[in-house]
């Protein structure tokens, strides 16, 4: 991830929906994404009978192709990996509006076409719906901050946090020196925060402990830091996680990575269609999907 000067501060707004239109989910692979549940709960939440939302596979590397023959009626474009720093990259290529959070996270996971202006924007949603899940859930100090993991998803919840806040980042990983270009990230987009990688054992109270690890990879070094006011655990499935079962336990604030999977669709669901994004309606499918997943392998 390399800081960035963002070409624009804001993505182009959506103007109102015309009636019809279609929004995808790219990426590889994409057949596993929550998106066509969320946006088309939202679609029907909303009254939007003349849209659609489907998956599509784009293998890494093919993405300009891709773009360059996609129908009209496609207005927008959820970006899974690994497809978001390609994009971004795309982006300011071609001269198109660039977010100031797609720029500081290094990658856009949002493409909008404004309808029958020709223009294109770029986003990154992760940042702001990470910063609503956890003020729904949280209203207090977010002051200290500490985040499990070093990678893409930890420098987005660390700069959303940074948003609300925080004056204290520090990242816990096996390699500080491979979180480097994490560290350096975080400092650009917010240079008066203090931010620091250090190794997974080190002391780091916080207000916000933050977890990007795979749940098979959490062990008790990890659940002795569940006493934090506030757990974002970005896993969502399976679930719970040790981490989650912990903080559950020690009677923590608890934000999950659906929440932010939802905050995030609702806002894309707002550019794409110019439309409010149905928060209840759109959180409602995404947990049923999931309840229905683990029921299937149980």
């Amino acid at each position: 991830m390399t800081p960035a000067e963002p070409t624009s501060a804001a993505p182009v707004a959506a103007p109102a929906p015309a009636g019809t239109g279609r929004a995808l989910v790219i990426g590889d692979p994409v057949a596993h994404s929550l998106s066509p549940v969320l946006h088309r709960a939202g679609y029907e939440a909303a009254g939007l009978t003349g849209w659609g939302y489907e998956h599509h596979r784009v293998p890494e590397g093919t993405l300009a192709g891709f773009l360059d023959a996609l129908p009209a009626d496609v207005r927008g474009l959820s970006v899974t990996m690994p497809l978001k720093r390609e994009l971004l990259a795309l982006g300011r290529a071609r001269g198109w509006d660039v977010s100031a959070h797609a720029a500081a996270a290094g990658g856009a996971n949002t493409w909008v076409r404004a309808d029958g202006a020709g223009t294109v924007a770029l986003d990154n949603t992760d940042l702001p719906g990470a910063a609503a899940a956890v003020r729904e859930r949280w209203g207090g100090p977010v002051g200290t901050v500490a985040v499990l993991g070093g990678g893409a998803t930890a420098a987005s919840v660390a700069l959303a946090l940074t948003d609300l806040g925080a004056a204290s980042v520090r990242f816990l990983v096996r390699s500080p020196e491979r979180a480097a270009e994490t560290v350096a990230a975080v400092r650009a987009y917010a240079p008066a925060v203090d931010v620091e990688a250090v190794g997974l054992d080190a002391a780091a109270p916080a207000d916000v402990l933050v977890s990007t690890i795979p749940a098979a990879a959490q062990d008790a070094r990890q659940c002795a830091r569940a006493e934090a006011p506030v757990v974002f655990e970005v896993v969502y499935d399976p679930w719970p996680t040790p981490l989650a079962a912990a903080s559950e336990a020690a009677g923590s604030v608890l934000v999950t990575g659906l929440d932010l999977l939802v905050h995030q669709a609702v806002l894309q669901f707002e550019q794409f269609t110019g439309v409010p994004g149905p928060l209840a309606a759109m959180r409602a499918a995404g947990e049923a999907a999931v309840a229905a997943r683990r029921a299937g392998r149980a």
